[in-house]
């Protein structure tokens, strides 16, 4: 499978056979200018969406005529099947934020979690739920999700393969929240791929975790 990170919480996933998954996009612009990735340009099969927030769902803007994949529960789209696990956007139950999803889906045998806008710490019985995670794209910027140091309290709750950030300051992004250095400090396995793109295979995964850092395309 192929992985691109446009920026923010939006991603494509693309399979070896062509299927085009692309996750949480960003309305251009959104928030005063907050958000300022470039448009995506991409078409996609399926789009899912975490929360209905404009840096987050804006679906038509994305080209393909996708099936839109949102909420809790089972949904199956293109012989994929997405669980959907309720959370919430912040760490009141809700109440700040509203409520948040985060998808687990397998693409050539391997497992993705998007954490959507995770805004609070995960348990040992929420892990169970969400299964064994070969990659994790987590929010590790703060103010609105996770910060640095409890996107790190999740990464070793989940043990994932492999962690990419996500949701954090970039040029692209106006957000008071912090950069990813915050985060890597510390992190003993850290790969910074030197643009947006990855390639993985099942095989390739390693463990324990390592963070991979990508480039906005966008």
């Amino acid at each position: 499978m192929k992985i691109k990170w446009y920026g923010h919480a939006s991603f494509l996933i693309v399979s070896d056979d062509g299927v085009r998954i692309i996750t949480d996009p960003y309305e251009p612009g959104a928030y005063d200018g907050g958000i300022a990735y470039k448009p995506i340009e991409d078409t996609a099969d399926i789009v899912t969406v975490s929360h209905d927030h404009a840096d987050h769902n804006y679906v038509q803007g994305i080209k393909g005529n996708p099936e839109v994949v949102k909420g809790p529960g089972t949904h199956e789209s293109k012989g994929i099947t997405f669980s959907g696990y309720a959370t919430f956007h912040d760490p009141s139950q809700g109440k700040e934020r509203g409520e948040n999803t985060m998808f687990v889906f397998t693409v050539d045998g391997v497992t993705v979690c998007h954490a959507g806008d995770l805004g609070h710490l995960l348990s040992a019985d929420d892990a169970k739920a969400l299964g064994p995670i070969d990659v994790l794209m987590l929010p590790i910027g703060g103010v609105f999700t996770l910060d640095p140091r409890e996107a790190s309290e999740v990464m070793d709750i989940l043990k994932p393969g492999i962690l990419i950030p996500m949701h954090f300051k970039t040029p692209g992004c106006g957000f008071p929240i912090a950069s990813v250095e915050e985060f890597l400090e510390g992190k003993p396995d850290v790969q910074r791929a030197g643009g947006a793109e990855i390639t993985l295979t099942k095989d390739s995964l390693p463990s324990p975790t390592r963070v991979v850092v990508l480039e906005p395309a966008n």
